[in-house]
């Protein structure tokens, strides 16, 4: 584990610091960041959020989540993210629409860059995200959200009755598929190979499902639709023969691809690129730490990401309550 040397004058909000010298910084402006930011405010942290490209992440581009607990009617996206927004701002937090360009966990206090600024930080917390593997299909970026969907859970029940696609092979995909057969009349599950590489027992439930059909080696080249997705135009890896399916939605489960670029070489990852964390939400590096979709590769839900984000939030506390208080004993 990484030592620090503590600089002087270090203390829990101290009034005589500059801007660029922080407390806490929270990177990423997802649900689990602004619960972050939340929870760091009230602790009178004075918590700083460089929320990165788009306020509420993914969680922004759902166009109703029906699924985050308090909100029985259902709350768009992008007014969830801009209630939690004004939740941490009541409390103090400081919100900026900056992006991290680059950190350096090697020293402390830590840094964090952005293309205008220089921060030190003397703990952060890492909420950035993961963006889900695209098939790179045309149709696919116009029609996000309005039938192309990363998450059935998420979006499902708006297909209630209607026929769908899933796109994928793997656990999610299988999973996802399972799930929408609650709701869908049909699900139509497309696999460029001919062999699943989901769990036995996943494969299992999925083949004795009525509901579920398997197209093998068949991939998507366009997603059609004017306002809303009706189908989807593929092509036989094996024999070149093309069709188009009609479809109310297109699920697309090929990956989840986490952002940490930023971090690579400096924490501890997986083999997927995820951070690896511990129960108290503690990366490899003390003073550090990971919540929401950036270290969960499981989940990957508004609720799960809020939990993470209040936890990480308060280690990061304790953590600078114990520097504060080995500071005093020097």
């Amino acid at each position: 584990m990484q030592e620090f040397i503590l600089t002087p004058g270090f203390g829990l909000g101290s009034a005589a610091k500059p801007d660029t010298d922080q407390d806490m910084i929270i990177l990423g402006g997802g649900p689990a960041g602004l619960t972050a930011a939340l929870y760091g405010a009230r602790a009178a942290a004075s918590p700083l959020l460089l929320v990165g490209e788009v306020l509420g992440g993914q969680a922004a581009i759902t166009t109703e989540i029906e699924n985050y607990p308090g909100f029985p009617k259902g709350v768009s996206g992008t007014e969830l993210a801009q209630q939690m927004h004004a939740h941490a701002e009541r409390f103090g937090a400081k919100i900026q629409s900056s992006t991290a360009t680059k950190v350096n966990l090697q020293t402390y206090p830590f840094e964090v860059f952005t293309n205008a600024d220089r921060y030190t930080a003397r703990t952060i917390v890492i909420s950035t995200g993961s963006s889900p593997r695209k098939l790179g299909v045309p149709g696919e970026d116009r029609l996000r959200a309005h039938g192309v969907s990363y998450c059935a859970t998420c979006d499902g029940y708006f297909y209630k009755d209607r026929r769908v696609v899933v796109v994928g092979g793997g656990n999610s995909a299988l999973d996802e598929s399972l799930f929408l057969t609650r709701l869908v009349e049909d699900v139509q599950i497309l696999h460029r190979r001919d062999q699943l590489r989901a769990e036995p027992i996943l494969q299992e439930r999925a083949f004795a499902n009525r509901k579920i059909h398997f197209l093998w080696n068949t991939i998507v080249e366009e997603i059609m639709g004017g306002k809303k997705v009706n189908a989807v135009r593929t092509r036989n890896l094996k024999t070149g023969e093309g069709s188009t399916i009609e479809t109310g939605a297109v699920f697309v489960y090929i990956g989840h691809v986490p952002n940490t670029d930023l971090f690579r070489g400096q924490l501890e990852l997986d083999e997927n690129g995820y951070i690896v964390t511990d129960k108290r939400q503690r990366t490899s590096v003390p003073g550090v730490f990971a919540a929401g979709d950036v270290q969960d590769p499981v989940f990957r839900q508004i609720a799960t990401a809020a939990g993470t984000g209040s936890a990480a939030a308060i280690e990061a506390v304790r953590f600078l309550d114990e520097q504060q208080y080995k500071e005093k004993r020097e």
